[in-house]
């Protein structure tokens, strides 16, 4: 017995063939220029949204940045006005040079120069009276600042003894402060009392 071969043809799709005779089936139809212009918009459009957005974000991290350096500033100014007003209410006729030293560090300026000034009869005054004074900052404020200069206001209350009251007396004060920055450090460049 014979086998019978199949062949099985495979037929191509028929091509269209204009009457020129050109092949059609691998034409495109090219997009109309109004496409074309409406893809640039949207390009367009796209690149401005981007551009907008970083900005945007440039700004709010600016602004950011801005705010927690004038938080810093505060703080700086705060806690140097706090030491300085503790220095120069905390005196003791044994150790004042030591102590008139931590005023004229935290100082600057016209303050540095008065109280260099007055130093000399103010040891006297207290060696002669044997007096002491232990100064504590019960509050302060920041009430004007930048980030090269500060306003503090102070409450500070000082146990004060002499050989006419040896047993201690309080003293209250309310304090301004004027700072300056000095590099990396607030310095006082003014002090005077309030209130």
């Amino acid at each position: 017995m014979k086998e019978a071969h199949m062949t099985t043809e495979t037929t191509a799709p028929p091509v269209s063939v204009d009457p020129v005779g050109e092949d059609r089936t691998a034409e495109v139809p090219a997009p109309s220029s109004r496409l074309r212009r409406a893809w640039r918009l949207v390009d367009v459009a796209l690149v401005a949204l981007v551009l907008a957005a970083l900005v945007a974000v440039g700004l709010v991290a600016r602004a950011t940045l801005a705010d927690r350096a004038d938080q810093s500033a505060r703080a700086g100014a705060l806690g140097a006005a706090r030491q300085l007003a503790t220095s120069f209410t905390t005196m003791d006729y044994r150790t004042y040079d030591r102590d008139a030293k931590r005023v004229l560090d935290g100082s600057a300026g016209q303050l540095r120069q008065q109280f260099t000034d007055s130093t000399g009869e103010l040891k006297k005054a207290m060696t002669a009276n044997r007096s002491t004074t232990r100064g504590r900052v019960l509050e302060a404020a920041v009430v004007d600042a930048d980030r090269d200069s500060a306003r503090v206001l102070l409450v500070v209350d000082a146990d004060v003894t002499n050989t006419a009251a040896p047993t201690p007396s309080a003293r209250h004060y309310r304090i301004q402060l004027d700072l300056a920055r000095h590099g990396s450090r607030w310095l006082g460049t003014d002090l005077s009392f309030v209130g």
